[in-house]
């Protein structure tokens, strides 16, 4: 419905200090998403507007790619209700790859920071209820993408794209993998954070008008 800023449905993340819902076209959307069989998507979508679509919500929900506001106090990613109540309408958590919505530190700029969010939205919502968004849309904003004005809200020195050593493509997968063998979690679950979970929920419900 909104990348960072308002639209006529609406507003963005990085809107955030107007408190804004959905507007009524953004409520009609929802309703008719939810007819037609589409998942609905609340990353990027501000957090009075996340908490408007779970009231809405009559079926799963998604956030493709954000990560948890408890270790990262980002206005793109998800606090823990937020989480719950997305796990509770079936739907799933997926993991943002982006430095920057991982951790405030460089220093911490690692797979085992981002096997932190994935563990800690694991704690939160659930085995379930947890995927891998890793937004890998460097070669788009830095080749095809013209300048943008928007304001990304980042500040200081962090750089907007910055991607974890190693996973800044999908080649850089497996080391995912590696780091959660290496923290112990259980080969079913492995398989479910790296896309099952996904598969399950669009199986269910994509294309599958109300």
């Amino acid at each position: 419905m909104a990348h960072w800023g308002r639209t006529a449905l609406a507003d963005g993340s990085g809107e955030d200090a107007t408190g804004s819902r959905l507007t009524a076209a953004g409520v009609e959307a929802v309703r008719e998403m939810e007819r037609l069989g589409m998942i609905f998507d609340v990353s990027h979508l501000g957090a009075s507007g996340v908490e408007h679509v779970l009231e809405l919500a009559t079926r799963p929900v998604m956030a493709t790619h954000s990560s948890a506001r408890a270790l990262r106090d980002h206005h793109r990613n998800l606090t823990d209700d937020q989480i719950r109540a997305i796990a509770a309408t079936g739907g799933v958590v997926c993991v943002n790859f982006l430095a920057a919505f991982l951790s405030a530190d460089p220093a911490e700029y690692t797979v085992d920071r981002l096997v932190d969010h994935i563990e800690h939205i694991v704690s939160v919502g659930g085995i379930d209820h947890v995927g891998l968004g890793p937004d890998f849309v460097h070669e788009v904003l830095t080749e095809l993408t013209p300048p943008c004005c928007e304001d990304l809200g980042y500040g200081g020195e962090i750089d907007p794209l910055a991607y974890l050593p190693g996973l800044d493509g999908p080649r850089g997968l497996p080391l995912v993998t590696e780091a959660l063998v290496g923290r112990g979690v259980p080969e079913n679950d492995i398989v479910k954070i790296l896309g099952d979970n996904v598969l399950r929920l669009f199986r269910a419900e994509l294309g599958r008008p109300r």
